[in-house]
């Protein structure tokens, strides 16, 4: 609707990843680099971790459009919570093998001679696990037993697993000792500081033919960031709402009221508190209001009330940390930011 008005090409805030839109931040190219660098070495594990809307399917989207598919056989698998004879045979489906009634053991012999056939058309394999904070330590190390097939010397198999904050927690956990010596690099995404959204928001901007209508005050951008704390995906949002209300209300000229006009109106939708807290997080070099307050994604808070509720089933069918679990869920229901 806004995009005639506007005279742009497309919308350039969709939340579904796109890697034409990829946006080369510091913490993104720091994290792109190291999962080149894994690719270059052929084995072990990367592991990139961050909070949730922060970019990190967009780096799997992005990888992917750069793999050169006569070398590397790639396949993406989002987890849930899921055991470990499961993990196999989801792992077996991502790959297109016959996986429905078959036994581990079966399960195993038809990944390791898709491997080694691979291997000797001189290809490697690449499994890219997403929310792999959801993968419980038993799935976690059978992708470690399944890093073991090699031939002449060279993996088979090499895993890059990316999740929010608890993925890390369950690498550091006892008993994970095996995998985090196969973890060859690790690096945890933040959110955009000041600058880096201003030139996020430019860049996808400038991708479906923006000629600075609307015109953007620094005022607003700092608006922006203060109701999203530089979370992308809050960003994309938030920005997509707010060209829609400056359509409505024929705006060529953004300003800080006009953004803070939107994030109300969004807020109003949540049904969010206008007395509740505004939490600072760290960012990538200084505080930042995130926005409890007014949260500008709605499906950033879906997202975040889904992990809740995966956390608290994790932890009964564990039997451990159940009420520890069920304070925090009370607690930070209302709270939209995964970055401690």
């Amino acid at each position: 609707m806004y995009e005639s008005f506007y005279s742009l090409s497309g919308k350039p805030f969709q939340l579904s990843p796109d890697a034409r839109f990829f946006f080369n931040s510091s913490g993104h190219n720091r994290a792109m680099a190291y999962l080149r660098y894994g690719l270059r070495q052929g084995e072990g594990f990367i592991v990139i971790t961050g909070g949730i809307g922060t970019g990190k399917t967009m780096l799997v989207s992005n990888l992917f459009n750069e793999l050169d598919e006569e070398n590397v056989v790639a396949a993406q698998l989002v987890s849930t919570h899921i055991n470990e004879d499961e993990v196999l045979r989801l792992i077996s489906a991502s790959f297109g093998l016959a996986h429905e009634g078959l036994s581990k053991a079966a399960l195993l012999r038809n990944l390791e001679a898709f491997f080694r056939a691979r291997r000797a058309e001189g290809r490697r394999v690449l499994l890219v696990v997403d929310e792999a904070q959801n993968l419980p330590q038993r799935s976690i190390e059978e992708l470690r037993m399944l890093s073991n097939y090699q031939e002449d010397g060279q993996a088979l198999l090499q895993s890059f697993l990316l999740g929010q904050l608890e993925l890390k927690q369950t690498l550091q956990s006892a008993g994970m000792e095996q995998v985090r010596q196969r973890i060859i690099a690790g690096y945890h995404l933040r959110p955009l500081d000041r600058q880096e959204l201003q030139a996020y928001i430019e860049h996808r901007l400038t991708l479906v033919g923006w000629r600075n209508d609307p015109s953007i005050s620094d005022a607003a951008y700092d608006e922006v960031f203060a109701a999203t704390g530089g979370v992308p995906r809050r960003v994309n949002s938030l920005c997509d709402r707010l060209l829609l209300f400056g359509s409505l209300e024929e705006v060529h000229e953004i300003d800080k009221e006009h953004v803070a006009t939107v994030v109300e109106e969004m807020a109003q939708e949540m049904g969010s508190s206008e007395n509740a807290p505004i939490e600072s997080v760290g960012g990538n070099g200084g505080q930042m209001r995130s926005p409890v307050v007014r949260p500008a994604d709605m499906e950033g808070r879906v997202a975040l009330l889904e992990q809740e509720v995966q956390q608290l089933k994790n932890a009964l069918s564990k039997n451990r940390r159940m009420l520890k679990q069920a304070i925090m869920l009370q607690m930070d229901m209302d709270d939209e930011d995964d970055e401690l």
